[in-house]
């Protein structure tokens, strides 16, 4: 297979519509990191994403009578956006199925370019299913977003790409991993022309799948994937792929997203670009590995696509400095007694407080709640040290997700008193009827205690809320939780939660 895929990267039809994207050099990371990082910048594409690539690549092969019938394709992102422009560029119709919970800057970016689009179901699984209902009816070709040697062939035209720009020196490519179809044509090629070059893919710790497979030596099914990086968000990756990707990736990494969102700021102090999620991965995964150290030669991440909501950076600017581990988040108890604050004060010294909680709940002793700006991780360590040694007690929450989504916005006491009080953090998918679907589930005679819900511009949102359920109605309770369908984590031993809520 990879002969033959050689020669379909090579013959390639991609740049009728595409552009030979710039490796650009990233001075200000390569000086943080001790190393030297470049920029593929695919996220300067007409579409804003290499997926235009392999769409075109595919259909520009289509005989006259498949174009003829014209193509159908089920997206909610870039793939639709490719191959609407590569059906306008090539004169056939497109029809693009995209889940009625699509944003309406994704609809109408397909609609600008001239593809029908029909809004059916509330996942992607909804929207597959009706383009192969369509294929069938209107006898369309199916244009698959990865699982396809004529697409990751137009995909791996990014990786001849990068062996004549860059023909000596090349270390590692670090390649962000959804369906498989980008890193599969890249390191065909690379490996084919130089195998001594590194394949790394780069994946959100919440939508694994390649890894996942990897590991197992076969295509595994997640139940459900994060939705943040929703460009990669894939439960399954695909069997071309995946054959593709065991032969020739040399490792995977899995990143979180607050390291995406401090990749995203990494990328746009260097070029003053914003790019979405899923298109800042392989930045967050080269980052993450050179921390650990031995890179070498020139090191590559491809900068896959930028087509981000504007109201999600709000969520990303609050969690960046998480992620650069220039933020501190935590707790800490001290002596409800004149002069206690002001010595704590003195212990945290001249630094940048970025939050502040509090509210008198007991009389021997306050929870406070504190963000902080500091240098590095390190630093914060020695002053949770000084902490402890002045006879406080600090607790770190700066990976504790329920604190930094909800905690830190609702700190104002306990409320005593609370029967059976079970906590639990949601992912509500952000459409309409998410809410009363939940209470809908829910037993009349369970009262909520908590609810506290917030969206910063993602396709879902978060939601804490405290339900108190009998103890002789457990399983029923846990009936709810499966047959709602929702992510969710159980917090009730959440020390955040204990400290100001519980």
């Amino acid at each position: 297979m990879s002969r033959d895929l050689l020669e379909r990267i090579l013959t390639a039809q991609v740049y009728d519509v595409a552009i030979e994207s710039p490796l650009e050099a990233a001075p200000l990371l390569s000086g943080r990191l001790g190393c030297s990082v470049w920029f593929k910048r695919e996220d300067l594409q007409p579409v804003f994403s290499f997926k235009l690539r392999g769409a075109y690549n595919k259909m520009a092969g289509l005989t006259a009578a498949q174009r003829e019938r014209g193509v159908v394709a089920a997206s909610a992102g870039n793939h639709a956006q490719g191959v609407a422009l590569a059906a306008r560029k090539l004169g056939c119709r497109a029809v693009i199925v995209m889940p009625v919970t699509t944003p309406a800057i994704k609809v109408e970016a397909v609609r600008a370019y001239g593809a029908e689009v029909q809004l059916h179901g509330d996942t992607f699984d909804e929207a597959f299913a009706r383009s192969q209902e369509l294929r069938e009816e209107k006898g369309h070709t199916y244009i698959h977003p990865y699982d396809d040697l004529d697409v990751i062939a137009g995909q791996g035209t990014i990786g001849m790409e990068l062996l004549r720009q860059m023909p000596r020196g090349l270390g590692t490519v670090f390649v962000p991993v959804g369906g498989g179809g980008l890193i599969a044509g890249v390191a065909a090629y690379l490996k084919r022309l130089r195998p001594e070059v590194r394949v790394v893919g780069v994946e959100p710790e919440d939508s694994d799948a390649m890894h996942r497979s990897l590991l197992a030596g076969r295509r595994v099914r997640l139940p459900q994937v994060g939705l943040f990086a929703d460009g990669v968000a894939v439960k399954q990756v695909g069997k071309l792929t995946f054959d593709l990707c065991r032969r020739f990736v040399d490792e995977t990494i899995q990143v979180g997203t607050d390291e995406m969102c401090a990749a995203i700021k990494d990328v746009f102090e260097q070029t003053r670009s914003i790019l979405e999620p899923a298109g800042a991965l392989a930045v967050a995964g080269l980052k993450r590995r050179a921390a650990g150290g031995g890179l070498e030669g020139n090191q590559v991440a491809i900068l896959s696509g930028a087509n981000v909501n504007f109201d999600r950076l709000r969520f990303v600017a609050e969690r960046a400095e998480l992620g650069e581990q220039r933020e501190a988040v935590f707790a800490v108890t001290i002596p409800e007694r004149p002069g206690s604050f002001r010595a704590f004060c003195e212990l945290i010294g001249a630094r940048s407080i970025t939050e502040f909680n509090y509210r008198y709940a007991d009389p021997a002793q306050a929870h406070i709640f504190v963000g902080l700006q500091v240098a590095d991780r390190r630093e914060f360590q020695d002053l949770l040290g000084r902490l402890e040694t002045a006879g406080l007690r600090p607790r770190d929450f700066s990976g504790n997700e329920m604190a930094k989504l909800h905690v830190r916005h609702m700190v104002g006491g306990h409320a005593p008193g609370l029967a059976h009080e079970r906590v639990l953090r949601f992912e509500f998918p952000e459409r309409p009827g998410a809410l009363l679907r939940f209470l809908d589930h829910m037993s009349r005679g369970w009262n909520i205690s908590l609810f506290h819900y917030r969206n910063h511009g993602a396709d879902y949102g978060r939601v804490l809320a405290g339900i108190q359920v009998p103890p002789e109605e457990g399983a029923a309770f846990r009936a709810f939780l499966e047959g709602l369908g929702y992510r969710y984590a159980d917090e009730g031993r959440n020390s955040a939660y204990e400290l100001f809520l519980g």
